[in-house]
């Protein structure tokens, strides 16, 4: 199978997307080193050439840009190859894209939507390694009573405070803004 990926930049910094002839098989959250970025993607998708983006790719990095500069922007089209995700993190996946800008919910009720109640755990098991940040939108998913819990990606539970503050999210706790480095 062909892989291709591309660094594209955001309001946060350089993003990253990789993808198949079935749609896209990974992203990478923004960083300030386009170079650490290229980096991270080669690791995760070894023999992906890095070419320039055809157009669906070039429409979903115009969505993500958009959504990152805090516009309203629809990432729910953008077709995703999950031929290789776990069948229990492809629903956990499923149901989070359905979270909107803006909006949150707890592993505990993503849990409880799967028909899992007492799989929380392994719903943020699940989220902890989403290929497709921003499009799977894993840092609208908090723990028990809004508290941020963690977040895997570069900068941590930074990053996921971040981008829930560009998405306006209503969420009860109120910490100040981090600002990026």
């Amino acid at each position: 199978m062909n892989r291709s990926f591309t660094i594209f930049d955001t309001a946060l910094g350089a993003g990253g997307i990789a993808w198949g002839e079935r749609g896209v098989i990974g992203l990478q959250l923004p960083e300030p080193d386009p170079a650490r970025v290229r980096a991270r993607l080669r690791r995760r998708f070894p023999g992906a050439l890095e070419t320039p983006p055809t157009p669906l790719i070039d429409q979903a990095i115009e969505r993500i840009c958009a959504l990152l500069h805090g516009q309203s922007s629809d990432l729910s089209s953008i077709s995703l190859d999950m031929d290789g995700v776990q069948p229990f993190d492809r629903r956990v996946y499923e149901l989070a894209r359905t979270i909107a800008a803006g909006e949150t919910l707890t592993y505990g009720q993503i849990a409880n939507r799967l028909g899992e109640p007492r799989l929380a755990r392994e719903v943020g098991q699940a989220l902890a390694h989403n290929p497709f940040p921003i499009v799977v939108p894993c840092h609208r998913v908090l723990a028990a009573g809004g508290k941020l819990g963690g977040f895997s990606a570069p900068g941590g539970v930074a990053t996921k405070q971040r981008l829930l503050s560009i998405e306006r999210a209503n969420v009860a706790w109120q910490l100040p803004l981090v600002p990026s480095t």
